[in-house]
């Protein structure tokens, strides 16, 4: 395990934070981890800047770093919610225009990382031209890396995300010249799950969400079904790895049942 000691802690910090990874290196990792990152705009309300966009760039920062966590540990996948389809329609116009500015900004560097894979999951149909051209090309430029990776859910939204893909079912079922009539009797979760944005990944083991608030908000509705939860009182831009590493320690500890 490559730690990576955060820098500007006290000794007791890097003490914790070395007896947290021991305490990992036997422990079984998630496969997929999705991060919900929460708390932005109150981060930067506390702290008296000027904008919103100042907490959305920490929080940015603090994605990067998150990422950097995930894979010193070995996690192969991690998703991170970005930017939803609700956001798009519902936030106020600078706010959105500076959060595609910061996100095009995280998928460029984040694509820049060696090895590491970029795939974006959301509607690029609804995104702006450039941010969903900065995010075609971190997908197209990291394609055949093998390294970590990482799904940026920009303009997602789970119920559009299960929408499309029953529409891409029925339009490939109607290519073939199947009826209305086989499809429903052919129709299954797994087929369902072959026509997601996330086709071919795990589903994520672990869902993690800062800022204590404890909600899904539309984020990988289907994946979840299964998944474990853990929610982090600090905001997202004071997320800690040792508040990431208690996070992967009480899943190791959890019992899954998968419905069972």
């Amino acid at each position: 395990m490559n730690a990576r000691v955060s820098e500007g802690r006290g000794p007791l910090y890097r003490l914790y934070g070395r007896r947290l990874r021991r305490q990992l290196e036997a422990a079984p990792v998630p496969h997929h981890v999705a991060m919900m990152i929460d708390g932005n705009r109150r981060w930067a309300r506390q702290l008296g800047l000027g904008s919103a966009a100042e907490g959305h760039r920490a929080g940015a920062a603090k994605m990067r770093e998150f990422l950097g966590w995930c894979d010193d540990i070995g996690i192969p996948v991690v998703s991170l919610y970005l930017l939803s389809s609700d956001n798009l329609l519902k936030r106020d116009s600078k706010e959105i225009a500076d959060l595609i500015d910061i996100i095009a900004e995280l998928a460029d560097g984040i694509s820049r990382e060696p090895n590491w894979r970029v795939k974006h999951v959301g509607r690029a149909d609804i995104l702006p031209t450039e941010l969903a051209r900065v995010l075609a090309d971190a997908e197209g430029r990291t394609r055949d890396h093998t390294g970590l990776h990482v799904n940026l859910a920009v303009g997602y939204g789970g119920r559009n995300e299960i929408v499309d893909a029953v529409r891409s079912i029925i339009a490939h079922h109607n290519a073939s010249g199947g009826t209305l009539e086989d499809l429903a009797v052919q129709l299954t979760p797994e087929m369902i799950g072959e026509h997601l944005y996330t086709t071919g990944q795990p589903d994520p083991d672990l869902v993690i969400r800062t800022s204590g608030e404890q909600r899904l908000s539309d984020f990988l509705l289907w994946q979840s079904a299964h998944s474990e939860f853990y929610f982090v009182e600090a905001l997202g831009p004071d997320l800690r790895e040792i508040d990431f590493l208690r996070a992967i320690r009480d899943y190791a500890g959890r019992d899954r049942r998968f419905g069972r």
